[in-house]
């Protein structure tokens, strides 16, 4: 059963609430913040449900991590960042590492940061290529331990992680596009979790990129996997395909992460509308378009409406200036809504 989000969650002892509501006066945080009188009332909660201490310490390391990482990411919120995946086995010499490393240049160049996992091989490439002022790396602890690369050790962008889930966390939440190379089991996870996030609506739609060397077959392979044993058998809809991108030219991948932030800016539900945030609004023949071609992505009886910020999104102040396109989305139709975004940056 799922405990219910609500403005009375606590302790459930009024004594307690208040004590806990003036140590968070007392440090600062206003009461305004309910969140944060909620995480110490989570803390209490725990202790007292008899939860393992093996299960505290997980749960307090990731909190630990997940806090940290934030504070590492703070001052380069305004910055947009691509993460690259691949393998770390693969050395100088292949033309999967030769191809991430210029990726990476060009990206960097385009004003991107760049996130990878910190280690060898493609990690090491892209790093090298984006440079260390342009560079985040999330390294995983490891028994055998997974040693930086040389262009992020030591810095400051160089977060370790103990779980995997707190370091996937990160590279989706702190991502504006995702590229991904060649690589083993790690590289199929975190492909398939990000695409998962976004077909389901769990992560924002951002550029996914599968990137081969002319020739290659690795993904190839793959998208041919996808159609012969996962669309073929409806376990995936064809729409979905809309959610990510092959190429083995560079300059094409590099467009293709361009042009999804050309008009497109980003998107938040309120209510049961969707807001999508643009630079441009649509014209009026545009708009009708959009009517027509999209409303099969439409919930309920309703259209299309451009508007200007929502009154929930008064607390995002930096971006009350952009109109907004706004319809009842079905929260199901996430590869027809990235067609919608590319329309939107079409015109």
């Amino acid at each position: 059963m799922t405990e219910k989000k609500s403005a009375s969650y606590s302790t459930g002892e009024p004594a307690l609430d208040q004590k806990i509501a003036e140590l968070l006066e007392a440090a600062g945080i206003r009461s305004g913040q309910r969140e944060y009188f909620e995480m110490v009332a989570t803390a209490i909660r725990f202790a007292r449900q008899g939860t393992t201490p093996g299960d505290i310490r997980m749960i307090n390391q990731a909190f630990k991590e997940i806090r940290y990482a934030d504070a590492v990411f703070q001052p380069y919120r305004g910055v947009k960042k691509v993460t690259i995946f691949g393998s770390a086995r693969l050395a100088p010499d292949t033309p999967d590492w030769r191809m991430a490393r210029s990726f990476a240049e060009q990206i960097a160049k385009a004003g991107f940061m760049v996130l990878t996992g910190g280690g060898d091989g493609i990690m090491g490439a892209a790093q090298l290529g984006a440079g260390k002022e342009m560079s985040f790396g999330l390294n995983i602890r490891l028994p055998c331990e997974q040693r930086p690369n040389e262009v992020i050790e030591g810095d400051r962008k160089l977060i370790f992680f103990r779980y995997f889930f707190t370091r996937k966390l990160h590279f989706v939440k702190e991502s504006h596009a995702i590229a991904l190379f060649p690589g083993g089991f790690g590289t199929m996870d975190e492909c398939f979790e990000a695409l998962t996030l976004m077909q389901t609506g769990k992560a924002p739609i951002v550029p996914v990129v599968f990137i081969d060397y002319p020739g290659g077959s690795y993904w190839s392979a793959f998208q041919e996997f996808l159609r012969k044993e996962l669309l073929s058998r409806g376990l995936i809809a064809e729409q979905d395909f809309h959610l990510f991108t092959f190429t083995d030219e560079l300059e094409e991948a590099t467009r293709e992460i361009e042009r999804f932030y050309y008009n497109f800016h980003s998107y938040r539900f309120v209510g049961d509308l969707l807001a999508l945030r643009i630079h441009r609004a649509p014209d009026d023949s545009t708009l009708a378009a959009i009517e027509r071609d999209f409303e099969d992505i439409v919930a309920r009886p309703g259209s299309f409406s451009r508007t200007g910020a929502l009154p929930p999104e008064a607390n995002e102040p930096e971006l009350l200036s952009l109109p907004r396109l706004c319809f009842p989305f079905d929260r199901r139709s996430y590869g027809r809504l990235r067609q919608l975004i590319d329309r939107l940056n079409a015109f």
